[in-house]
């Protein structure tokens, strides 16, 4: 029995736990680890802080984007529309109709003052070379009337000569027929010469005087010949240098009546090209591809200038504005690549760029910007909007889903 006893309590004594060890080595050892450990932990937290300053994040950020303004340009009665609210169209989707008939009656008019105006251009411009040669021909005709004056006054000077020469001759002939006539006098008394031959002298004296006379009035119609032509000549002056005078003039004029033609032409054909675009604003096309909405106009409604249809929300381009807090943005900067997460869409990661750091705070831009200057002041940190850009937007957003006013998370990599 002893020895049984003996060899259980032997039995039950490898099962109990050893004794701790207390030795200064074991204590050392678990101070290490406990060291170990602490400083893994300082390090891990370290490691956080530090890369968790290699980004900066805000949830004060929104989509946005440009809301379209759909209005009229022209006035007239609506005769179709093609949209409805919330509907989505795409650029150049036609989203109403104007009657077009007034604006293609105004259209058919300005092209026929066209016409009008382009018939006239022709007709001015041909005059030009036509006024051209007429006043050089002028110039060239009254030269002409010129030198015939001076011809002619010159053969009436040497007509002029001769009739003087003439009536030299016949006041020589009379002279001598008057002489013989005194000479035979006192012969035919005497009878020493016939009477016969007395008559025949004064006969020929007779018909000399008279051949003085009529030499006489040739040589007073040949000076009057040479007033005659002189006068002429003087008019023939004045016309010529009236023409090299107003020739010139008269060309100009012309040329300025095709210049008054050719701009009458133009400012036609601007109230032409102003009518197409008032007949094509007739039908009103979409600025963007978009969603519609507002929209307020139905058939019937009689539009004016500048009324506000509808308004279109793009789809495509999108932009993000962040708020961040001043004290986020000293190490941001334009081209930091930005991660955003769109809340409406469970989180879905879209990737953009850092475009623009605005030029004041909100605050500043503000309705009603605060006065520092009075009351009491309290420090409170500023935000400013930061503009990200999407980098790959079309692939992103296939689906369009993405809106104006979601509420996102941007994280900027700003180391």
């Amino acid at each position: 029995m002893p020895e049984q006893a003996e060899k259980k309590y032997d039995t039950n004594r490898d099962h109990m736990p050893e004794p701790e060890d207390d030795s200064p080595e074991k204590k050392s050892r678990r101070k290490l680890v406990v060291i170990a450990v602490v400083a893994l932990l300082a390090i891990g937290a370290a490691l956080f802080y530090w890369h968790s300053t290699f980004t900066e994040d805000t949830d004060d950020a929104q989509v946005d984007g440009d809301l379209y303004q759909v209005s009229s340009r022209i006035a007239g009665q609506v005769i179709k529309v093609y949209v409805e609210d919330n509907q989505e169209v795409k650029a150049g989707d036609l989203l109403a109709e104007i009657d077009p008939k007034d604006f293609q009656v105004a259209l058919e008019q300005a092209q026929a003052n066209l016409a009008n105006a382009e018939a006239a251009a022709i007709q001015a411009s041909v005059n030009v070379p036509i006024t051209s040669i007429t006043s050089s021909t002028s110039i060239s005709t009254t030269g002409s009337d010129v030198q015939s004056a001076q011809a002619a006054i010159a053969q009436s000077q040497k007509q002029v000569a001769a009739a003087q020469a003439r009536v030299a001759q016949a006041q020589a002939n009379a002279k001598k027929s008057d002489l013989d006539v005194e000479r035979y006098g006192p012969l035919v008394e005497k009878d020493v010469i016939s009477k016969q031959q007395y008559d025949a002298a004064v006969a020929a004296a007779a018909a000399n005087r008279a051949s003085v006379l009529e030499a006489e009035s040739t040589l007073i119609a040949q000076q009057e010949a040479v007033r005659q032509s002189q006068q002429k000549l003087s008019q023939a002056r004045s016309t010529a240098l009236e023409a090299v005078k107003n020739g010139p003039s008269q060309v100009k004029a012309q040329e300025a009546r095709a210049r008054a033609a050719d701009a009458a032409v133009k400012e036609a054909q601007a109230r032409v090209d102003q009518a197409k675009l008032n007949l094509s604003y007739t039908r009103i096309l979409a600025p963007t591809t978009g969603i519609v909405n507002k929209k307020n106009v139905n058939v019937g409604a009689n539009l004016s200038v500048g009324q506000d249809l509808m308004t279109i929300i793009p789809l495509s381009n999108l932009w993000v504005t962040a708020n961040f807090k001043e004290t986020q943005l000293e190490h941001m900067h334009e081209g930091q690549k930005v991660e955003i997460k769109v809340d409406a869409l469970g989180g879905k990661k879209f990737h953009g760029v850092v475009k623009q750091i605005g030029g004041a705070t909100g605050s500043r831009l503000s309705l009603f910007p605060p006065e520092n200057a009075t009351g009491n002041y309290v420090k409170v940190v500023q935000r400013i909007p930061v503009r990200i850009d999407f980098t790959n937007l079309d692939q992103e957003n296939s689906d369009h889903k993405l809106r104006p006013g979601y509420s996102v998370v941007p994280i900027v990599s700003v180391k």
